[in-house]
């Protein structure tokens, strides 16, 4: 059973899309190491926790989009199967929910910390510092936001896909 060629168009379409947003949110966390000095060290994104978690959810975000597109080429392009479907579905489910955490625990983790921040020792350097740094963490939240929303919509289509198999059987 092959999918419609604007269903394939769709599929590749929000794969790219939330491929791109990880990819840049990725570029923003890891440039967000040189930021922050306090006390003469560097602080990288690795500091907060949650912005470890997010770096981990783009590092699994970025290898499932690759991995998925390309075992859709391969098997519904190529082959014209629908074997990998249930992979899918499932992935597409797990990844979505994974992004959403990262996104909000990020945003929250930055929007928190950026209403506490109070300048320590009066040093305004630091603060600006810091400042920026919880500024580029923010960024890197929000563009995980749209790779949500574009690997929601495929969680969707595989739902659909998934259905659409089962009763046609």
């Amino acid at each position: 059973m092959a999918l419609p060629k604007s269903h394939i168009i769709a599929i590749f379409s929000l794969r790219g899309i939330s491929l791109v947003f990880l990819v840049l949110s990725f570029v923003i966390l890891i440039n967000n190491g040189n930021t922050y000095y306090e006390a003469g060290e560097k602080y990288y994104f690795d500091v907060l926790g949650t912005y470890s978690y997010m770096f981990g959810a783009i590092i699994v975000g970025i290898g499932y989009t690759v991995l998925q597109t390309i075992v859709f080429v391969i098997f519904q392009i190529i082959m014209k199967s629908d074997k990998y479907i249930v992979f899918e579905f499932y992935g597409d489910k797990a990844i979505s929910y994974i992004l959403l955490s990262a996104a909000a625990a990020g945003i929250g983790a930055s929007r928190e910390l950026k209403a506490r921040l109070i300048v320590m020792n009066n040093d305004v350097d630091s603060y600006n510092s810091f400042k920026n740094y919880l500024s580029k963490g923010f960024a890197a939240a929000n563009l995980l936001l749209p790779a949500f929303v574009c690997t929601a919509i495929l969680s969707i289509l595989s739902s659909h896909a998934l259905s659409k198999k089962i009763y046609s059987m």
